[in-house]
């Protein structure tokens, strides 16, 4: 049995995350009305994971994850809302040692949970798994390169990475540690919601060297850009008027997770020679991008698995491996190092 604490200052949706893990039968489930009991349960229920509201009475959530990361780390999910807001909390909470979030559909407590059903209950079986993410040593220290034109070699290059659960702590791991000189365009799949990718884009830019946007609409992809595709959306590359473009399109609905990492490498492949792509694939659940991305390798490129050691879910990149497509598995910590090193040869 998973051991699942519930944590939300609204008894409706108490009731409605409890009846849906009820029906899953192997959840052992107990409630806490506030980051208070939380707290208190995390020491005397000992919870496999977590589902976490943000904003509650008596103790809000970011205040009990930092008082619970203290005293037992347990995988941690924030339930947020589909606000500006929330995406700011949120962020914050993956910041302090949350695991992952959901969002809740229209931004407040909802009777149609049920669309997020199957997301919700991946998500915490997911999360059991985790691990906790090693504090980071040198997140504001950019590394250094020689590199001060982009040489012959290097044009029409290319780093993609696709990344997911784990994944904006982990991107706060390897993105600042490109240099502001860094010769090639990053393209980044990162699973996440349409309300919160912009206000991720600007986290990460205040933190890298590199100029970093969300990739809402058409843009031209040059050098010394990161492009966080939108979420609610799926990226894709085209050339438009001679130049090679990223394009959000319309989430496939026969894929299940966007910004999809398959597309985007599907799509690098065709506009891209395989020995000119970097593919990176960071933590993760599922086996978004594997197919793709061992193509690239298959075909002369170069790809990045993280290891199980540093994932926080090694979905993804163990999918990659398992296809024979990884060049090498690397810890996140050492995964700017080798693409700067590939880069400077």
């Amino acid at each position: 049995m998973i051991k699942l604490l519930i944590v939300d200052d609204s008894a409706l949706m108490r009731r409605q995350l409890s009846s849906i893990f009820e029906a899953q039968g192997d959840f052992e489930i107990r409630l806490a009305r506030n980051g208070k009991e939380a707290v208190e349960e995390n020491i005397l229920f000992q919870p496999d994971v977590v589902t976490l509201d943000i904003n509650m009475p008596k103790m809000d959530g970011l205040t009990a994850l930092t008082m619970m990361m203290a005293q037992r780390f347990v995988p941690v999910i924030m339930v947020s809302s589909l606000t500006e807001k929330g995406a700011l909390s949120t962020f914050e909470a993956l910041a302090l040692g949350a695991v992952d979030f959901i969002a809740k559909p229209d931004g407040t407590i909802s009777l149609s949970l049920d669309v997020i059903q199957r997301e919700l209950v991946s998500k915490v079986r997911a999360a059991v798994k985790a691990r906790a993410k090693v504090t980071r040593s040198s997140i504001f220290t950019p590394a250094h390169s020689i590199v001060k034109t982009v040489s012959h070699s290097l044009s029409n290059s290319i780093v993609i990475i696709g990344v997911s659960t784990g994944g904006p702590r982990t991107l706060e791991d390897i993105l600042p540690l490109f240099p502001a000189d860094f010769p090639l365009p990053i393209i980044v799949a990162q699973h996440m919601p349409a309300s919160f990718t912009g206000q991720f884009s600007k986290r990460m830019n205040n933190l890298c060297a590199l100029e970093v946007v969300e990739a809402n609409r058409p843009m031209s992809i040059e050098s010394g850009f990161i492009y966080i595709g939108k979420g609610g959306a799926d990226i894709t590359i085209a050339r438009r008027v001679g130049r090679l473009t990223i394009i959000p399109k319309p989430e496939d609905k026969n894929l299940l997770w966007h910004p999809s990492v398959e597309l985007l490498g599907r799509s690098a492949l065709e506009h891209y020679d395989a020995t000119k792509i970097i593919g990176v694939m960071l933590t993760g659940m599922g086996y978004d991008g594997a197919e793709a991305f061992a193509e690239i390798k298959k075909q002369g490129g170069r790809t990045i698995a993280e290891s199980e050691q540093s994932s926080v879910v090694f979905g993804m990149p163990a999918e990659l491996i398992a296809r024979n497509g990884a060049s090498v598995v690397l810890s996140s910590d050492k995964i700017t190092r080798q693409i700067l090193t590939w880069t400077n040869n």
